[in-house]
């Protein structure tokens, strides 16, 4: 056999051995509960990525960035276990020792990783589960191709030519190629392990189920939110809805799969700087005083005029009657709230206990929780970006103070505080729309939570700022929408938005990236009249 083929075979066989080894240890992550190592290492790129990496990732990717790091790291094993085998080809130990160092960083992912296990034997055993695989089919593959070789001739055999006497070698021996059908029968054994445990982990179900999250009866708020005045949406097709339904939700967040939490075994401990240290069942909360309120969530990770904003109606238990139950100690100026997954994020206390509808939340527009927006609990906090206050699937809430912890966006260059910027956007027309000459409408929305807006301002080209009309409020918590109507005249031309909150502050022109604090500047759209 040439040197190229046993190379390709080789090669071959190394991507079955580690296909062998993910398949069976993302099988075994969905049977035991521990940390898929595909998962594990994305979460990890995720964690150890620069803040630059994960903007341009939002910026760009969207909500396709999940999937996008998942098939990054499948390439990334797929190229390197070819390497692997091609190397074992001629360099055995070093194919082995590459395939196994596969399986340690799965190992070392869930290790250093978070938590989503009972316990730290289970969190990495699937890691282990693929190092054991790996290894042991790649030794199989090239212990297979490695040449065979067997003696040609007895010790001692002498042959006589010409009366002269000559000693063979007692030794000698001759390569006889490679079990053809043994390779192929090992290289399917792989083949048929990988795809098989692959998919069987597909199919099982991974925590609860949605026909028990829709099961879930969520009782009647003990304060309802007041009915959507009339005239919150402007009558302009294209404009976003008033109320955003669940499905079409932005969802930004580091998981690369949803956690789907039982709440049967749901807990929430409050603890720190307070007299009493609370624990609460799901059960529990729904017991409590829960309140129903229209609230307005926008993403720091929002560009101008970007899509990472969105109105929904939640109901929860106030925040801040949890606090007084447990008994804040004086000094305390922060609660660091812990994810299932062992994100944390620090909140201003303040923001929990100034009269604002914050709340855990259990039911969003009228049903439970979704599972990827916090099922069972999340906290939703009016007037604050996403990253300092709405902790999805949230299991720890410890009252505290800035000056004691950092929480995971502050390690990574985001400000501690940000109230959410006074801010607009042009829903209608879309960018380098064409319309037709005559009279035209701009419609979008506008928010600044916790103040409210008064006024939103349209300026066509390079004209004079001129006044759209504004749809009703709801609250000062929820966005409001805007219609502008303009004499289109043939050409191309530049529609700009601003809005001004009842403050009195106008929305700033000054461009700034949504790092550390949110973006800021005017958004603009682009059409052509014709």
């Amino acid at each position: 056999m040439t040197s190229k083929r046993r190379r390709a075979l080789a090669a071959v066989g190394g991507l079955l051995a580690a296909g062998a080894g993910l398949g069976l240890g993302e099988l075994t992550a969905a049977l035991a509960g521990g940390t898929s190592p595909v998962v594990g290492v994305g979460t990890q790129l995720i964690d150890l990525a620069p803040g630059a990496a994960k903007d341009f990732a939002v910026k760009n990717l969207g909500t396709a960035d999940k999937p996008v790091l998942i098939g990054v790291v499948l390439l990334a094993v797929t190229v390197f276990a070819l390497l692997a085998g091609a190397i074992g080809a001629t360099r055995p130990r070093v194919a082995v020792a590459l395939t196994g160092l596969l399986g340690v960083l799965a190992i070392l992912a869930a290790a250093t990783g978070r938590t989503l296990a009972p316990n730290h034997f289970v969190q990495v055993l699937p890691g282990v589960i693929t190092l054991l695989v790996a290894t042991i089919g790649i030794l199989l593959v090239l212990r297979i191709l490695h040449p065979r070789t067997e003696p040609d001739q007895t010790r001692g055999e002498v042959e006589r030519t010409r009366g002269a006497v000559e000693r063979r070698p007692a030794t000698a021996e001759a390569p006889v190629g490679f079990d053809r059908r043994r390779f192929l029968g090992t290289a399917m054994a792989l083949g048929v392990a990988g795809a098989g445990g692959l998919g069987a982990s597909l199919l099982i179900p991974a925590g609860v189920s949605e026909a028990t999250r829709r099961g879930i009866g969520i009782p009647v708020p003990a304060s309802r939110a007041r009915a959507i005045p009339a005239g919150v949406a402007a009558d302009v097709p294209g404009v976003s809805r008033f109320v955003t339904p669940n499905p079409s939700f932005y969802r930004v967040d580091t998981l690369l799969t949803v956690p789907k939490v039982d709440p049967r075994t749901w807990r929430l401990r409050i603890h720190g700087m307070v007299d009493r240290e609370l624990e609460l069942s799901f059960a529990d909360l729904l017991d409590r005083r829960l309140i129903e309120r229209d609230i307005t969530l926008t993403c720091v990770s929002n560009e101008v005029g970007g899509p990472y904003v969105g109105n929904a109606r939640w109901i929860g238990v106030p925040i801040a009657e949890l606090l007084r139950e447990a008994g804040v100690q004086g000094g305390a100026d922060a609660i660091k709230s812990t994810s299932v997954d062992g994100l944390t994020i620090g909140t201003p206390l303040k923001a929990l206990t100034d009269g604002r509808d914050a709340i855990l939340a259990v039911g969003m527009n009228g049903e439970p929780l979704p599972f990827e927006h916090g099922f069972p609990v999340r906290m939703v906090v009016p007037g604050l970006y996403g990253y300092v206050s709405a902790t999805k699937w949230v299991v720890d809430l410890e009252v505290t103070k800035f000056a004691e912890f950092s929480a995971y966006w502050t390690d990574r260059g985001w400000s501690v505080e940000a109230p959410i910027k006074t801010s607009s956007r042009i829903d209608v027309p879309k960018g380098f729309a064409r319309i037709k000459a005559g009279p035209a409408v701009a419609a979008g929305v506008a928010w600044a939570q916790q103040r409210g807006i008064a006024k939103v301002e349209v300026q066509v080209d390079d004209g004079e700022w001129q006044p759209a009309k504004l749809a009703a409020e709801d609250t000062i918590d929820t966005w409001r929408q805007w219609t502008f109507r303009w004499d289109a005249t043939p050409g191309n031309h530049k529609l700009t938005v601003r809005a001004t909150d009842t403050t009195g502050e106008v929305q700033t022109a000054d461009r700034a990236a949504p790092r550390p604090n949110g973006s800021s500047g005017l958004h603009n759209t682009v059409v052509m009249v014709e």
